[in-house]
């Protein structure tokens, strides 16, 4: 399944193949890097592989304390937020920034304008991609006198699974 289909729905599902999610994440980041000429090194490729582990934002320290002993130089902070640095400017992944934490993005290499739904009930966070929402918001701030340099939307809610549980 591509990863720019059913944005919203893939993080939420809980029966799906997570394991296809991180393939194609790794896969893309490797083609995004070499297309752009930029290195994935095995530091960054690491952390990449971590955030996409599962839907869940994860923050910078516990990838740390994951990459404990696997890399010397992975566990300390500056190298991991490098890191989490570089995934971000090549758009790979996003901060969330109301939980100080990071989620792999579904729609890599191409700028967009996301908006992300937090579940407060499972910790899973999707994304998706509504033109119109991201259109009335650049108005309003072009009405208020002011330029978007970067637009995310956070929701927080509960998805339709923990809904009917």
């Amino acid at each position: 399944m591509p990863m720019d289909s059913r944005l919203e729905e893939l993080a939420f599902e809980a029966a799906h193949d997570h394991s296809a999610c991180v393939r194609e994440a790794l896969s893309a980041a490797a083609a995004i890097c070499e297309e752009r000429g930029v290195r994935l090194t095995p530091v960054r490729r690491r952390v990449l592989e971590l955030v996409w582990s599962s839907h869940q934002a994860v923050k910078a320290y516990d990838l740390m304390a994951q990459m404990q002993g696997e890399m010397a130089q992975a566990a300390k902070p500056p190298t991991v937020y490098r890191a989490l640095d570089f995934l971000m400017e090549q758009g790979l992944v996003h901060r969330v920034d109301s939980l100080n934490a990071y989620v792999g993005c579904p729609t890599p290499g191409r700028t967009h304008r996301e908006q992300l739904l937090i579940c407060t009930e499972c910790g899973a966070v999707g994304e998706m991609e509504d033109p119109a929402v991201a259109h009335a918001l650049g108005e309003a701030a072009s009405r208020a006198g002011f330029s978007v340099q970067r637009q995310t939307v956070e929701l927080q809610g509960i998805c339709g699974a923990c809904q009917s549980v």
